[in-house]
């Protein structure tokens, strides 16, 4: 249907109005003052012992303009994951909204500056033997693999002189920055909450136990090693450390786990952590401020307990494939392992979780010097249980292990039978442990000392040999598998 001949002279007109007139100004972003460390209030920093920190700072922004506005939130680590950072307005929570959210490190240095300048004139000062200066103006044609300049009609290489650049690109920065498009509804000064996980931070738990004169007590003290290399300095922080198998995830969905070690402390300290249970894990909470300093290794005391109770087995261990076929000669000169044991509970001083880390080990000698004897590596450990740990070898106690006999009753059943003689060196009568893992379905058919089960797959004896002598363990088993 055709529109009247006026009706469609006033639609034209109409268009031709809208054609003629400007367009709309957009918003203008207000620059704000760039926000550093020195705006922060308060910061809390939680490390996880995966190599990840979650950090909380609060920072005061003053004279936030209103309308849209552009803060550089500056002194942020440079290994902050930047997909995790969340701002919000402590004051007025919906009168402050981020808009848009850009994470800038492209730092300033040598040759990002001389990329930025590629097909720009550049002023190159010399300096000659008399120590006159004369300038050169050029323009930089590349640096790849070195400077290309255009001097007049001539290309040059390797051209002598101090280059210097007339300002700082705008795209480059002193350090890494998150850079907020904000909207504020009324012009104030806000209290803001940023919060941000950053890898680059680690911690671990290092114990240092001295054995008393007499191998039936020790003392445990515990560390915490914090490890800093995120890139930022966090001053006064609140610290909390969480102990536990957290999950993270990669870029390709692997998980992801980070450790450190540490050597001894040398003097113990009272604990300075409060804990608690926390979801599946647990966490610690340093009772004053402390600062983290980027690129460091800070260790604060963790616990300490006394003359707990401690036993010591000499190990002599058998292999599975032993009980499968005729062997022989097994082992010569073997030696015994050496295993501390202790109970984590609170009858003995202790009975609190005990993070993954490594327990180093050391008893006095005759002069009252202290001497490492061995170290051993534990995982978290809830209160409650019992800690073993293998310190090293012993010197003087040795053993051989003989298959003296074999017999194949049917292609899945055999009785062998063995031959243990354990050495002792010490001038001190010692009891040895002998554990063989059988497996299978298995009978002791005869021993010369009482074996017992210890579990489904695993004969064990307690073996006393005196000193300067030696004992002989013999026995026979049947096994079906």
């Amino acid at each position: 249907m055709r529109r009247p001949a006026s009706v469609r002279t006033c639609l034209l007109a109409a268009a031709a109005a809208c054609a003629a007139a400007p367009p709309l100004p957009a918003a203008e972003i207000t620059e704000m003052p760039d926000s550093t460390a020195t705006d922060r209030t308060a910061v809390s920093v939680t490390v996880y012992n995966v190599g990840l920190g979650l950090v909380r700072e609060t920072r005061v922004l003053r004279d936030v303009p209103h309308g849209v506005a552009a803060l550089r939130f500056m002194d942020v680590p440079s290994r902050i994951n930047p997909r995790t950072v969340h701002l919000a307005s402590l004051d007025d929570p919906g009168g402050l909204v981020v808009l848009e959210q850009n994470y800038e490190f492209d730092l300033i240095s040598p040759q990002k500056l001389m990329e930025k300048y590629v097909g720009r004139e550049v002023e190159i000062v010399e300096q000659a033997e008399d120590l006159t200066t004369r300038s050169v103006r050029a323009t930089l044609l590349s640096v790849n693999g070195g400077p290309v300049y255009r001097i007049g009609d001539r290309i040059v290489l390797n051209q002598t002189g101090k280059v210097t650049l007339p300002d700082v690109p705008p795209d480059l920065v002193p350090r890494p920055t998150l850079v907020w498009t904000i909207r504020n509804e009324r012009a104030r000064e806000h209290r803001v909450e940023a919060s941000y996980l950053t890898d680059g931070m680690t911690w671990s738990a290092d114990y240092v136990a001295v054995i008393a004169e007499d191998d039936a007590s020790l003392g445990l003290t515990g560390w915490v090693t914090i490890d800093n290399r995120s890139g930022a300095t966090f001053r006064d922080a609140t610290l909390k450390l969480v102990a536990g198998d957290v999950r993270r995830v990669s870029a390709r969905g692997v998980p992801m786990e980070e450790s450190v070690a540490t050597d001894r402390m040398r003097k113990a300290a009272a604990p300075q952590f409060a804990e608690e249970s926390f979801f599946e894990y647990h966490l610690y909470t340093l009772g004053r401020p402390t600062t983290v300093k980027d690129n460091q290794t800070k260790q604060i005391s963790l616990l300490q307990a006394e003359r707990v109770p401690v036993s010591k087995t000499l190990l002599i261990r058998g292999q599975p494939w032993w009980f499968r076929n005729q062997r022989g000669t097994l082992t010569r000169d073997q030696k015994a392992e050496v295993v501390l044991r202790f109970d984590n509970t609170k009858k003995v001083g202790l009975g609190v979780p005990l993070p993954k880390g490594t327990i180093r080990v050391y008893k006095k000698d005759r002069s009252g010097a202290e001497q490492f004897v061995g170290e051993d590596a534990i995982d978290h450990t809830p209160r409650d249980e019992t800690i073993r740990l293998h310190v090293g070898d012993a010197f003087d106690v040795v053993a051989s292990q003989t298959q003296t006999d074999y017999d194949a009753l049917s292609p899945r059943m055999s009785e062998s039978a063995y031959e243990v003689v354990i050495r002792n060196h010490k001038d001190e009568d010692v009891t040895v442990t002998v554990r063989e893992p059988v497996g299978g379905d298995w009978t002791l058919i005869r021993a010369s000392h009482e074996g017992r089960k210890r579990d489904a797959g695993t004969l064990e004896f307690e073996i006393p040999v005196p000193a300067n002598g030696q004992a002989t363990l013999t026995y026979r088993v049947r096994v079906r598998w």
